[in-house]
């Protein structure tokens, strides 16, 4: 996420980057840790509005933080291959050992009933995705189905609720270093609308 931080602030916006150990805690503490981290540095530096950029796990955990706070400063949310409605990697791997390794969170972000999209409404905020679609994962292209960035299936991204969804040619681990996704991003917050394709 640097590159894009570094794009932000470029376009005048203060960047806040958090990182968080998404392997060790569950998305409930997460979302109160790192989002309430991102809140006191913004505090700090006396920001009237707050727009979130999220990456995967990240974007649920503002919806997770949102769906039980109000934040009156909040501006627009962009994310970037958010697991909106989970994905069925998680189905597949949790039976594979070792799979506890990857902590609590990892293990909630399925499709089944014991997810956490199914605690998790529609987003009230608002709202533009963006879903990459190129699969270089042997073992995505057995489990995914549809198009897919190697995680993420593109309809995995939507969420009820959204105001733009949109799908670029990027992969899941890269896709926040991907110009045309940074320019789409930035265009998003200042304007509520990606650039028309």
């Amino acid at each position: 996420m640097v590159e894009l931080e570094r794009k932000l602030a470029r376009s005048g916006f203060l960047a806040v980057n958090i990182t968080y150990p998404s392997r060790r805690d569950e998305i409930e503490f997460l979302a109160e840790e790192a989002i309430g981290r991102g809140l006191s540095a913004c505090d700090e530096q006396q920001v009237s509005k707050v727009h979130f950029v999220t990456h995967s796990l990240g974007g649920i955990l503002v919806r997770q933080y949102l769906d039980s706070e109000t934040l009156p400063q909040l501006g627009r949310v962009v994310m970037l291959g958010p697991p909106n409605q989970g994905t069925a990697l998680v189905d597949r791997m949790r039976r594979v050992p070792g799979w506890a390794l990857l902590g609590p969170a990892a293990d909630v972000l399925g499709t089944g009933p014991d997810s956490i999209f199914s605690k998790l409404g529609p987003v009230q905020f608002e709202l533009g995705v963006i879903a990459g679609d190129v699969n270089v994962n042997p073992l995505a292209a057995l489990f995914l189905e549809g198009k897919n960035d190697s995680v993420v299936t593109v309809e995995s991204t939507r969420v009820v609720g959204m105001d733009e969804h949109l799908v670029l040619p990027v992969m899941h681990t890269i896709m926040m270093r991907n110009n045309h996704l940074i320019d789409q991003t930035i265009h998003y917050l200042k304007t509520g609308n990606f650039i028309p394709q």
